[in-house]
């Protein structure tokens, strides 16, 4: 039969004949988010649609801000959860260019170590060095190395900054000596210095080309200022998006504390070590204590950067921005090991809790900070997309070498244990989790509890946090479980930052601002997934496989 011939356009047009097609593909944040069309959406119920790519994935800036002062190089974020957060997960958050939020289901003293110890890894200027007087003795030298793991001490008269600098001690110069040897017969007085004044760029030149461990800085009449370490330089060639503050470029800490009383204190403790941002933890934060905190924060210590929360409601969100919040973390029931929905038929789908709040808090300059739901890179580009300035995780960084906890082995996978700080064990917190089988060398079959707390002296903060201390009956808000081994949080960090970079190239889009702007004036277009869809998109199909995430 003849075949009835058909008239095409010219290809070289096709690009200008989109125009000729009343929308474009997909749907706009807006239209997607719309509940009247549906219910609330989680972040597998729906994709981004693809963009045009004329630029490298290395490329894509992923700077991001996540209070209202305060931006990141990466916007990922630690939860303050006792089986995440300490720390080491912090320090290395921020040497990665995230920030990690130090718990606070601990005593006060212990916390603000740990904040003492993220300030004081890496440093530009170090403006509190520890001295020590010519009358000390080799034992006080090894202790402090014990302690704070360094060794070189400069040697002031008063044993003090501001003190004349007389010399210098190093870990060489106590090397054989005995506990006993008095510091005047072992220090350094050959010094190199820099003058009071000189910048951070002159003064790295000087130690580089001096050759030595530590640079002292002094005024006119020989008195120690500040000092500045060679092992903070490489520091700043290893890990080049690292967080730290513009004027001292020591690490950014992050803590969080409750809302009762005892939590002013805490917050003394807090911020005497150096503390820069806090983290008001509520599972609901849109109370008159939450309001009273952030007022008396922000009254008492104007320079802390305070984030509110949290919330998944503009209403929620109007009340913490009016007090003063720097920035709100929006989740409600949306994290891994949390049953608040299930329980307490209260919280909300977290696709539609980010794009709602993020959008009425962008009004005000409120970056909004998206907690929970986050368990690939995909959910993390999701959030940013809808408006977050910053993912917070918890069970994808659980599990890592450098969360708190010991490895077990659990039906014959490595894991650490992981539990939501509303779970009865976090509530109870001195109860230790089930025994299992330990990696600490005792052979197979030996038992020992992952990650045991003693007997708490202070107030509770997993009760405290879904304000349930008076309560004669705990109710759980979540549970305790294990995480397999993911490695070190120093491969899997990097992991996420390229995966992001890779998806925004997706996008075609060159950085998460662009991707926001994008997002906002409707350019960036997004489409639903129906269950069916979600099957496809995942691997199916296979007898079986081997899922590796990255090399």
């Amino acid at each position: 039969m003849p075949t009835k011939s058909t008239a095409f356009l010219d290809p070289t047009t096709a690009v200008s004949h989109l125009e000729t097609y009343q929308r474009a593909d997909g749907l706009s944040a807006s239209e997607l988010i719309d509940s009247q069309l549906h219910g609330g959406l989680t972040y597998n119920d729906f994709l981004l649609l693809p963009g045009r790519i004329d630029f490298p994935a290395s490329e894509v800036i992923t700077e991001s801000r996540i209070t209202r002062k305060v931006v990141l190089k990466t916007p990922f974020m630690s939860s303050p959860m006792d089986t995440v957060t300490e720390s080491e997960m912090a320090i290395s958050m921020a040497l990665l260019g995230g920030i990690g939020v130090i718990h606070h289901n601990q005593s006060p003293d212990a916390q603000a170590a740990m904040v003492r110890a993220v300030k004081r890894h890496e440093n530009g200027f170090i403006t509190d060095p520890i001295c020590l007087t010519p009358d000390h003795v080799v034992e006080d030298v090894l202790d402090i190395k014990a302690r704070l793991g360094f060794g070189g001490i400069p040697i002031t008269d008063s044993g003090s900054l501001g003190g004349k600098l007389l010399g210098i001690v190093t870990n060489r110069d106590v090397q054989f000596r005995a506990p006993s040897t008095r510091l005047s017969e072992v220090m350094t007085t050959s010094l190199v210095t820099a003058p009071e004044g000189v910048t951070l760029s002159e003064a790295n030149d000087i130690l580089r080309d001096s050759k030595k461990g530590k640079l002292p800085i002094i005024d006119n009449q020989g008195r120690l200022t500040s000092l500045l370490a060679r092992s903070d330089l490489l520091k700043n060639q290893t890990y080049p998006l690292a967080s730290k503050r513009p004027e001292s470029k020591q690490l950014y800490a992050a803590a969080a504390i409750g809302t009762r009383p005892a939590d002013r204190d805490r917050l003394k403790m807090l911020v005497d070590a150096g503390l820069d941002i806090v983290v008001l933890d509520s599972s609901q934060g849109n109370s008159i204590y939450q309001e009273d905190m952030i007022r008396w924060i922000k009254s008492t210590f104007p320079s802390i950067e305070v984030i509110a929360g949290n919330v998944v409601t503009r209403e929620q969100a109007a009340t913490l921005i009016s007090a003063g919040a720097d920035a709100l973390r929006i989740g409600m029931g949306s994290g891994s090991i949390c049953i608040t929905q299930e329980v307490m038929a209260v919280g909300r789908p977290q696709a539609t809790a980010v794009y709602a709040v993020a959008e009425f808090a962008g009004r005000f300059g409120v970056p909004v900070i998206a907690d929970g739901g986050i368990g690939n890179v995909g959910h993390v580009v999701k959030a940013l997309a809808l408006g977050a300035g910053a993912v917070m995780m918890g069970g994808l960084l659980a599990g890592t070498t450098e969360a708190p906890g010991e490895y077990f082995y659990h039906e014959g996978k490595r894991v650490k244990a992981y539990r939501g700080m509303g779970s009865i064990e976090a509530m109870e917190q001195g109860k230790p989790l089930p025994p299992s089988t330990s990696t600490n060398g005792r052979g197979p079959g030996s038992t020992k509890y992952p990650n045991p707390r003693k007997a708490a002296t202070h107030e509770n903060a997993a009760t405290t946090r879904y304000f349930s201390e008076s309560s004669a009956v705990k109710v759980a808000q979540g549970v305790s479980g294990d995480v397999q081994d993911k490695g070190s949080v120093k491969a899997f960090l990097p992991y996420l930052h390229a995966g992001v970079q890779h998806s925004l190239q997706d996008i075609g889009v060159r950085g998460i601002r662009e991707l926001q702007e994008e997002v906002r004036g409707g350019r960036v277009r997004f489409e639903l997934r129906t269950a069916s869809a979600q099957v496809e998109g995942g691997v199916h199909g296979l007898n079986s496989y081997t899922k590796r995430l990255f090399a």
